[in-house]
């Protein structure tokens, strides 16, 4: 029953009014995934099992106290043991902010932090990532997560941030990534939405990103790392966290000038 009803609210409620509506569906729902067999690390805390998740609604994957899923419990492990995200003062700017992180990232106080998006009622500002009004070397960090699959040309878009990211700063972008694909697929002449959902993956993608989206980051001038978690965490860990062990997160830098 639950499985069905979040596929139909992902399916069928705009975005904005998702974001609205979660956090009250979050506190009614958790007493029922009280234990011990799954801990999220955004939060600290453990359930029984995650909440199904997705168009196809995927089993074990949403946090039921903080919202957070696979990508957004990796990228805290990262921020958190593996970057000097929390211990600098920087100038953040989170691009379709996140839930799971928004109240934490406000309340740092080495964070001087905006968000951004073209819609969402939770962000300062509102633009297009292909066209970005802000100065040239303006952040420390940016992070913009699962929004170039949606955007008419990504390397625009990287360009974009790549130019309002200062010199030595790093830039978070991940995208669902396709370990079929070699290369991105992508057709702008596919407008139908089911025919996206299909072919990209979800209705209001317009591509799949292949592995060789580290290549399509360095044609936008970034220097790009690695953080596979497998080389940091046991298997038993992974498996606790409820991480997808297969993706990759590409740490994107701007090079500082010689």
């Amino acid at each position: 029953m639950i499985k069905n009803f979040i596929k139909f609210l992902v399916r069928n409620i705009p975005r904005p009014w998702l974001i609205r509506f979660s956090k009250i569906f979050s506190f009614f729902i958790r007493p029922f995934y009280i234990g011990k067999n799954v801990h999220c690390p955004v939060c600290n805390h453990s359930f029984r099992k995650f909440l199904p998740y997705g168009n196809k609604a995927g089993e074990n994957r949403l946090c039921p106290n903080c919202l957070s899923l696979e990508r957004h419990r990796l990228l805290w492990i990262y921020l958190s043991k593996y970057s000097d995200f929390f211990k600098k003062n920087i100038k953040l700017l989170h691009i379709a902010p996140e839930q799971p992180f928004l109240k934490r990232f406000k309340k740092c106080g080495n964070i001087d932090y905006t968000t951004a998006d073209i819609v969402s009622p939770i962000a300062d500002l509102h633009f297009d990532i292909m066209q970005i009004p802000l100065p040239d070397n303006s952040y420390d960090w940016i992070i913009c997560n699962h929004v170039l699959e949606h955007v008419a040309n990504d390397i625009i878009a990287m360009k974009e941030i790549y130019r309002i990211l200062k010199p030595g700063g790093i830039a978070i972008m991940q995208v669902p990534i396709n370990y079929d694909f070699n290369e991105t697929l992508e057709d702008a002449s596919i407008t139908d939405p089911k025919m996206r959902e299909k072919i990209f993956g979800q209705y209001d993608h317009v591509r799949w990103h292949g592995l060789d989206y580290p290549n399509r980051l360095k044609k936008a001038g970034f220097e790009v790392t690695e953080f596979d978690v497998k080389k940091h965490l046991p298997p038993e860990k992974i498996s606790l966290y409820r991480l997808d062990e297969k993706e990759i997160l590409y740490i994107a830098t701007k090079s500082n000038p010689l």
